[in-house]
Formats: C-alpha cells, sequence, structure tokens
C-alpha cells in the first residue's frame, strides 16, 4: 500500500462546496483531488438523498471532467468500477459515523482504510482494476 497522508478539511463548509460544485461544474479542475472525490460523495450521500447517486453520479464526474477540458474515454477520465467501490464504501462510512458534523465525518473517512487511494487494489488486482472493462462498466473484485 502506498503512503497515506491525505488532505484534511477544517469545515464542512469546504466540503459541501465540492459536493455543489462536482453537480453544477464549477470547481477548478486542480481542486478535483482524490480528497475532493471522497468529499464531494459523503456530502452528497450524507445531505443530498433526494439524489439517486448510483444513476446520477457518474454523469456528475463525467460532466466535471470535460467542463475542466479533461476526456472520459477507454484510459483515462471518468472510472465505473472505482466510483461505485467508492460509492458504497462511503455509504457504510456515513451509516458507521452517523451522529458526527460533516468535516468530522469527511476527515475521519480520509483517514480510513476505506480513504487511501490504493482501497480497491484490496479487492482487485491492479490488472482487472485499471482495465478498459472496468473503467467502462462495473466489474466485480477478483480478490
Amino acid at each position: 500500500m502506498t503512503d497515506h497522508s491525505p488532505r484534511l478539511f477544517t469545515t464542512a463548509a469546504e466540503v459541501r462546496r465540492l459536493g455543489e460544485g462536482l453537480i453544477a461544474c464549477a470547481l477548478e479542475r486542480a481542486e478535483w483531488t482524490h480528497e475532493a472525490h471522497l468529499g464531494a460523495t459523503l456530502y452528497l450521500v450524507v445531505e443530498r438523498p433526494e439524489l439517486d447517486l448510483d444513476a446520477e453520479l457518474p454523469g456528475f464526474i463525467r460532466r466535471f471532467n470535460e467542463s475542466v477540458g479533461g476526456r472520459n474515454s477507454d484510459t483515462e477520465g471518468y472510472h465505473h468500477t472505482i466510483t461505485l467501490t467508492y460509492l458504497n464504501a462511503i455509504r457504510d462510512h456515513a451509516a458507521e459515523t452517523k451522529g458526527l458534523e460533516l468535516c468530522a465525518r469527511t476527515n475521519k473517512l480520509l483517514l480510513s482504510e476505506r480513504g487511501r487511494r490504493d482501497w480497491p487494489l484490496r479487492f482487485y488486482t491492479p490488472d482487472r482494476l485499471f482495465s478498459v472493462e472496468a473503467r467502462l462498466g462495473f466489474i466485480a473484485p477478483d480478490r
């Protein structure tokens, strides 16, 4: 596993801004870090329950990528298996941290095993996780 030194948030407002900024394509490309991905998704899970994230989150991410000049292709941009793997982990984390405020929940996620950049590799071999098939659709873990 790789070094795990996440950049933590100082306020819930920062996390909310990332979630709403993702939806509105109103973030700078440089802001869309690993921590931002997880924080924005946790915000959406916790504070935007009217959204069907299984259906809508992929489109939010694809649209955002394109809004900052990125591409969504076989080799770059949106990755479906990684997104759904983290979405399910974030849902579990949200259930486990009910009662904490958003910033504390987000930082707790970032400091946890689930918050690691390489966490999906606990369930997938690199060849499987980084395959075109996994990028374009969900594939089951092979570990």
